[in-house]
């Protein structure tokens, strides 16, 4: 990838009317406007369906995307759905995602374009071609109208006994279809907006997350490679030690994988899941790279304390990944607990990790995140989604940590203004900028000037997380010319 700017925001984030945003008309809107200023990246977050948290690093499914962002307008075109279901697509609320509204309403509006589709072998077509699709589908016919995870199914089903699940795929085969429709459509908008980002010289930049979720299609699929017990119950499960986020450690209760069984199929679903992510984006970051490394397992039903490292499959399993794609384009997320088996690991793989500058000014040290340091194995941001916003860092930081950022950004004046024009944030924007990382990342919310209360999630904190959305307001409002001339005088 070449030095370039960008900015951050998920699709859900997406303006629009219909309770979250999608992958029609608004995201081409968007698209159009990081053109128009220059940046050469979009950055997303993981794009598959959610766990009910709502939270997109804790998914059902490796591989599958989404159904939320597909776009109904774009349906409608396709005379799969009526201008009254149009209608019943439309949510008051736009400022924020209204998943209780999505869970409500949106499958039965699916249902209907499903039901007036005809294409069906465009469906087979794209099951050949994504083979995962088959799983993903049957387990979703399944955990229709049936609120058990997969592990607390009967034995014929948890097991996935030959007999039992040919039963199930015939009794199911028309709900079955139907979720395979639903993949189809995702991906054939997504492709199409993505391919309308590259036609405006904009690169997307998507996010991997490392962990899926116990319920969900992959480890029901494939229980062996997991850290699971004979009754497909948890072992041992992830999780990080206390951290700058979290005083007590995190307990996120993903299944941890079991790395010899997965070295013994050299390691094909990860793979598999990395060849996926590179068709879908131009670039991947991986989250919780340090857990190739070392990662913290605690035991089932415990608290994170309670947590040990334990060893990962290290450059092994990055060396046979660059058997195949040698040229990926990989970020890492070095973020967290990290020693220097992890900075020794990153640098035998070759890949850019993270600076992110709200951690710079906690610490007098000279830290790697601090932009003087920043060097072309370096993507850097003002924050993460993990993070505050810009504007409410600086309100919540120590006096002494705001005078050195501040101090650092050549900024003396009044930092408490918000807004598009805030002062105090274009000249942190603007340091991170002029440093020499390869590519530079800003959120979407740093370019409006928003406080804490927009914040993405809050890391440690279950509910109220993933609901952040811009209005078409708040993005005209963005001074395109400064961000113009910022990548232009840059060169990015």
């Amino acid at each position: 990838m070449k030095r370039s700017g960008g900015v951050l925001m998920h699709i859900s984030s997406l303006s629009g009317k219909y309770g979250i945003g999608t992958m029609g008309e608004n995201a081409k809107k968007f698209i159009d406007f990081l053109s128009e200023c220059n940046f050469g990246i979009w950055q997303v977050l993981p794009c598959g369906p959610c766990d009910e948290y709502n939270s997109p690093y804790s998914g059902k499914s490796a591989f599958a995307g989404n159904i939320y962002f597909i776009d109904p307008e774009i349906l409608y075109k396709k005379n799969l759905l009526t201008k009254e279901d149009l209608k019943e697509c439309e949510c008051e609320n736009i400022y924020v995602t209204n998943y209780e509204f999505l869970y409500e309403t949106r499958e039965k509006i699916f249902r209907k374009a499903f039901g007036r589709f005809q294409s069906r072998e465009k469906v087979a077509d794209f099951v050949k071609e994504n083979p995962w699709a088959e799983d993903y589908a049957r387990f979703c016919a399944l955990k229709n109208g049936n609120s058990l995870p997969w592990y607390e199914w009967e034995d014929g089903l948890k097991f996935r006994d030959e007999k039992t699940l040919s039963k199930v795929s015939e009794d199911l085969k028309e709900d079955i279809l139907f979720y395979k429709f639903l993949q189809y459509e995702f991906f054939s908008q997504w492709n199409e907006m993505k391919k309308y980002a590259n036609s405006k010289g904009v690169q997307i930049v998507g996010d991997m997350p490392i962990y899926l979720s116990h319920d969900s299609a992959d480890v029901w699929a494939n229980p062996h490679l997991f850290s699971l017990d004979k009754d497909m119950h948890l072992e041992r499960c992830a999780g990080v030690p206390p951290d700058y986020f979290c005083e007590d450690g995190q307990m996120w209760g993903n299944p941890l994988y079991n790395w010899d069984n997965l070295k013994k199929e050299n390691y094909s679903l990860w793979i598999d899941r990395l060849r996926h992510a590179l068709s879908m984006y131009d670039a991947v970051r991986i989250d919780h790279f340090r857990a190739f490394s070392a990662y913290w397992s605690i035991p089932a039903g415990e608290k994170a304390t309670k947590g040990r490292w334990e060893k990962g499959p290290g450059i092994e399993f990055f060396n046979t990944l660059k058997g195949i794609y040698p040229d990926a384009n990989i970020i890492a997320e070095d973020l967290g607990d990290i020693d220097d088996d992890v900075r020794t690991l990153l640098k035998e793989t070759g890949f850019p990790g993270m600076g992110v500058m709200q951690f710079a000014f906690i610490t007098d040290d000279n830290t790697p995140h601090l932009p003087h340091n920043y060097t072309e194995k370096t993507v850097g941001y003002t924050g993460t989604h993990d993070n505050n916003t810009l504007l409410g860092w600086l309100w919540e930081s120590d006096e002494k940590s705001r005078c050195y950022a501040l101090d650092y950004c050549n900024f003396h004046g009044d930092w408490g203004q918000g807004g598009p024009h805030s002062e105090s944030i274009r000249s942190i924007i603007r340091t991170l900028w002029s440093s020499g990382a390869l590519i530079t990342i800003v959120p979407i919310q740093d370019l409006c000037g928003f406080g804490g209360d927009t914040c993405m999630n809050h890391p440690g904190v279950a509910d109220g997380n993933w609901c952040f959305r811009i209005t078409e307001e708040a993005l005209s409002s963005i001074d395109k010319d400064f961000y113009r001339k910022l990548n232009r005088l840059y060169k990015r």
